[in-house]
């Protein structure tokens, strides 16, 4: 009975995280509905289609008038209506030939402006008709350009308030929205996410085929954000297995459960709870506090937290002495408080972590002796 109630499990948590069909061995169309490429409004073929239905009216009204003004060269007297049903029919290339042109001048008008019109009008239709039907293979193109195209992107595993303000803070350090790449199993936080430019994937990050259509293995870093900690776990371990060099920033509910997410492969854990904690402790005793380090936390606007090389001018400079507000110093991947001795001088290779203002840029400090 033990052996069989394990192989019932295994069953289930197989039906569970791994796929039926593997999406990363389907072909480009058939993600379609899987992988979401940002495109331009205009590129839509319904817009395009309505675009051209206008177009195609506008010369329907510009035959009935030319007709109208010369309606006493037709067979029949041409009244509005007569002269709208004359437009359509010819250009619809109908013809009843129940109303015809009769005088010269009324067959030059056709020859010189109605019969170019009825052209463009076909034209017009049936490129509006190819518009949407080629919709699906232009789409599957730019699914299969983008596939090949990504390197060293950005993963983002779950697109909710975490995920959200992780994308906006990438957006704010100037990460382009097409080197950000989003997963997630609800449509409506994908459809958000496309809004900004982003790619779209809908599905879970627990399973290693939907991350390796995501280019996983060719992503420089990944954001783990799903909405529990065992999730984030799973994702953690898919994650580190298909790419062993990338870097993984996960974020956990329960600090308890942080350890679980670092042996999972996660180069750095945020927790969640524990930091609304502390700014909730702080709130009650000094509230302007968490005010600035939210203003800090929250990108372009006012003060942010910033990572920047240091340059040939600041080398062996104390870092205290600078124009910037200057909180640590990034070391051989080591960080250093400004505070302590090994931040005391600044060296070749060094970058700082420092207080930014959007509107404002870095300036250098003379010390006494260059400006005497």
């Amino acid at each position: 009975m033990g052996k069989k109630r394990a192989q019932a499990m295994k069953s289930r948590f197989r039906s569970r995280f791994l796929p039926q069909v593997e999406l990363s061995s389907q072909p480009d169309h058939a993600l379609i509905d899987v992988i979401t490429v940002p495109r331009d409004e205009n590129s839509s073929p319904w817009r395009q289609l309505g675009k051209r239905v206008l177009w195609a009216f506008g010369i329907v009204v510009f035959v009935t008038i030319v007709v109208y003004v010369d309606g006493g060269g037709y067979s029949e007297d041409m009244s509005l209506l007569d002269s709208a049903y004359y437009a359509a029919v010819s250009l619809t290339t109908v013809g009843y030939g129940d109303i015809v042109p009769v005088s010269p001048q009324a067959r030059l008008i056709n020859l010189v402006l109605i019969t170019p019109a009825r052209l463009i009008f076909l034209v017009l239709l049936v490129g509006a008709t190819l518009s949407v039907l080629t919709d699906k293979a232009r789409r599957t193109f730019q699914i299969q350009n983008w596939r090949k195209q990504l390197r060293n992107h950005t993963v983002v595993i779950g697109y909710g308030t975490k995920g959200a303000g992780a994308v906006a803070a990438l957006l704010a350090d100037d990460v382009p929205s097409s080197q950000i790449v989003v997963i997630d199993t609800n449509r409506a936080s994908l459809a958000h996410a496309e809004h900004h430019g982003l790619v779209t994937i809908f599905g879970s990050g627990t399973k290693q085929d939907v991350l390796k259509i995501a280019g996983v293995e060719h992503a420089s870093s990944i954001v783990v954000t799903p909405s529990t900690d065992d999730t984030a776990v799973l994702c953690c371990l898919s994650v580190r297995e298909l790419a062993p060099k990338a870097k993984i920033v996960a974020s956990v509910r329960e600090s308890e459960n942080r350890h679980l997410l670092l042996q999972s492969g996660a180069d750095s854990v945020v927790t969640s709870a524990e930091t609304a904690g502390r700014l909730l402790g702080l709130a009650t005793v000094t509230p302007t506090v968490v005010e600035m380090m939210e203003d800090l936390l929250s990108p372009n606007e006012g003060f942010s937290v910033a990572e920047r090389a240091v340059r040939e001018f600041e080398v062996g400079s104390n870092p205290r002495h600078l124009a910037d507000i200057v909180l640590a110093v990034l070391r051989n991947n080591e960080l250093h408080r400004v505070d302590t001795a090994d931040a005391s001088a600044l060296k070749p290779g060094d970058r700082l972590l420092y207080i930014k203002h959007e509107m404002e840029q870095p300036i250098e400090v003379m010390d006494d002796d260059d400006e005497d």
